[in-house]
């Protein structure tokens, strides 16, 4: 687990709040210096703790108005199998995350479509050619309560 302190969990906070934030306006809201503050987010970014920045997007105002959650089982559980398994999922941009999962499925996948007749076609065309794949359970969303990739980090025991 990565040794973080009170000041690098405020600066992974504001900086998931807004990516965009200069070093300037970091280190003006966290009351340091822009040197330290640099230093400080070049060791998060170095140590992999900060993995990038990208623009969170609408997808319902960009007309992908289907999200689905998938869960798919598996037969064959085999390197070669799963290796082509997770080429196939990581190739395909409707798959917003898979998961290897317990329980009754092996894999819990998250997708996005269009409408009702382009989630159709992903299924004919990508998941049920998926190697080793029995079974296809989807759930479509009806209403998104919440969604966050922000992680708790002041709450963090540091």
């Amino acid at each position: 687990m990565a040794q973080i302190d009170k000041t690098d969990a405020l600066i992974l906070d504001h900086l998931q709040r807004d990516g965009r934030l200069s070093n300037a306006k970091l280190a003006e809201r966290l009351s340091l210096s822009e040197t330290p503050c640099w230093r400080r987010l070049k060791r998060l970014n170095e140590e992999g703790i900060i993995e990038g920045y990208q623009a969170v997007l609408n997808r319902r105002a960009l007309g992908f108005g289907v999200m689905a959650f998938v869960q798919l089982s598996c037969t064959e559980h085999d390197a070669a199998t799963t290796a082509e398994f997770q080429r196939a999922i990581e190739a395909s941009p409707n798959v917003l995350a898979c998961h290897n999962t317990t329980g009754d499925a092996d894999f819990l996948l998250q997708v996005v479509a269009r409408d009702l007749d382009d989630y159709s076609r992903f299924v004919e065309t990508v998941l049920r050619r998926l190697p080793g794949v029995s079974g296809i359970k989807s759930s479509l969303s009806l209403r998104e309560l919440k969604s966050s990739s922000h992680l708790p980090v002041r709450e963090l025991r540091v």
